[in-house]
């Protein structure tokens, strides 16, 4: 990529430091969008350069001084390159992301794990949980990083991923290995509730696609490097859950908790349904349009 000018890169920058700033300037130059991990390019940067030279965070404030070999130098530039000339998400390009504080592979088969859903799962669901699951259910899972943080939020809990994705369940299926939990996470492939047996669930969590066709078609381009399935939903976003309310409290105990991000789609939700008692959670980290509502308020609802 000529507005790199690589050789010069290479000839005139050394350390972990130089790359980042040069990093985060060629991106800016470039006018990429962030959203997928990180909001500016600086973090960027220091996400691309660390994956090129494999480490995995700065544990010293002496690294950003450290210089980098020939070979590191083609790498970091190389990341810089597919980031800028391709712009998909840094996450696509090294292969992983963070959730709840751990580590999941990803690909272009699954959406980058984002969803503000981490911090309910840290807080184990609290105020509306008043005890540990026993079944936990991850709709819509892609990468399974829902499902997973929840298995490790609630360890002796049994947690299905469900998603309609062969090709996601296979990226899932890697990180249930990765984290050594398949004696308690297992997945399921179908539409909705189509493949799941259990019909006694203490908790559903499902980050499903949500996005009205307005925004999906105004989407940046890193957006549109993901798999369409996983955001698109119908004319005003709701298609997946219209749907899951409908059959959610035929798959939830009694006592129950529904947990769904519908993002911009809130108020056309609401909207469409102004008899049920959505509770809206509120982030303390930033994120919106994530509900919970337990079976038995879901179930007056739906029926008045």
């Amino acid at each position: 990529m000529q507005q790199l000018n690589e050789a010069q890169a290479r000839a005139e920058l050394f350390s972990v430091r130089d790359f980042i700033r040069f990093g985060a300037s060629r991106f800016n130059e470039a006018g990429l969008f962030y959203g997928h991990g990180t909001d500016n390019p600086w973090d960027e940067a220091v996400q691309l350069v660390l994956a090129a030279i494999h480490l995995p965070g700065f544990n010293s404030p002496h690294l950003l001084d450290s210089r980098l070999t020939d070979d590191e130098k083609v790498a970091v530039i190389a990341l810089f390159r597919e980031r800028i000339e391709r712009r998909v998400p840094a996450a696509y390009l090294t292969g992983k992301a963070h959730f709840c504080g751990l580590e999941f592979n990803v690909d272009e088969r699954v959406l980058v794990p984002r969803s503000p859903i981490a911090e309910l799962i840290e807080a184990g669901f609290a105020p509306w949980l008043e005890q540990a699951p026993e079944y936990v259910l991850d709709l819509c899972t892609g990468s399974g990083c829902i499902g997973i943080a929840c298995a490790y939020q609630f360890p002796d809990a049994e947690v299905t991923l469900s998603d309609i994705s062969a090709a996601a369940l296979a990226v899932a299926e890697s990180n249930i290995e990765a984290h050594g939990v398949s004696h308690r996470v297992a997945c399921a492939e179908g539409d909705l509730f189509a493949s799941v047996a259990r019909r006694c669930f203490d908790l559903i969590v499902s980050n499903p696609p949500y996005v009205d066709a307005e925004d999906l078609a105004a989407m940046p381009a890193e957006f549109h490097a993901e798999p369409e399935i996983g955001l698109g939903s119908g004319f005003d976003g709701l298609d997946f859950t219209r749907r899951l309310l409908t059959e959610a409290p035929d798959y939830l105990n009694d006592g129950g908790l529904l947990v769904v991000e519908v993002g911009n789609s809130a108020p056309a939700l609401e909207q469409a349904y102004p008899g049920l008692d959505f509770q809206w959670v509120e982030f303390e980290r930033g994120g919106h349009g994530v509900f919970a509502i337990t079976r038995e308020a879901l179930v007056a609802g739906l029926a008045g």
